[in-house]
């Protein structure tokens, strides 16, 4: 093919669009990349878990929907009397966000330094990747989060699957 001026004139901001696409994509990948996750090894009849706990006794799945500041503090209080009780070995206990309650994982979120200590005592913390491509939408980014989040495909299918494998299911 000959390529005259116009042509490459023309070409010229159908690279920059293309390089665009691409940097976006790239961001949105980053921006998942950013935290651990499930999306690709999910199996409902095998939950894996972010934390080693072989010896844990308790197995409790917190949920978390609203966007109630109130209510996240009232979840990570439970979350750590769980702990506090039976002991940090003792119990695996799961916080899964989903809907509104994703904010609750945002890296600018109120609760952000609190979930990384009582992630640093074993406590996981999912983040729906539904809810967070929904939020892409209005966003026009996925949104950030804390760098403990455990980004697993669907908020209410990891709650199934963790109830399916014996988890006492709580929501405050």
């Amino acid at each position: 093919m000959i390529h005259t001026p116009l042509h490459r004139q023309l070409m010229r901001p159908a690279r920059h669009l293309i390089l665009a696409f691409a940097l976006l994509g790239a961001g949105l990948m980053q921006a998942q990349a950013a935290n651990p996750s499930m999306l690709n090894d999910f199996k409902f009849d095998a939950p894996t878990y972010i934390h080693k706990l072989p010896f844990a006794k308790y197995d409790v799945v917190l949920q978390v929907s609203e966007d109630e500041p109130a209510r996240w503090d009232l979840v990570l209080n439970n979350a750590q009397n769980i702990l506090d009780a039976v002991g940090q070995e003792n119990a695996r206990v799961v916080v899964v966000a989903y809907g509104p309650g994703l904010k609750m994982l945002f890296k600018n979120s109120p609760e952000a330094k609190r979930i990384s200590s009582l992630n640093d005592e074993g406590i996981e913390f999912d983040a729906c990747h539904n809810t967070m491509e929904g939020m892409a939408k209005k966003l026009g980014h996925l949104p950030v989060l804390v760098p403990q989040a455990v980004i697993v495909p669907a908020g209410v299918l990891r709650i199934m699957q963790l109830e399916h494998a014996g988890f006492e299911y709580i929501k405050p």
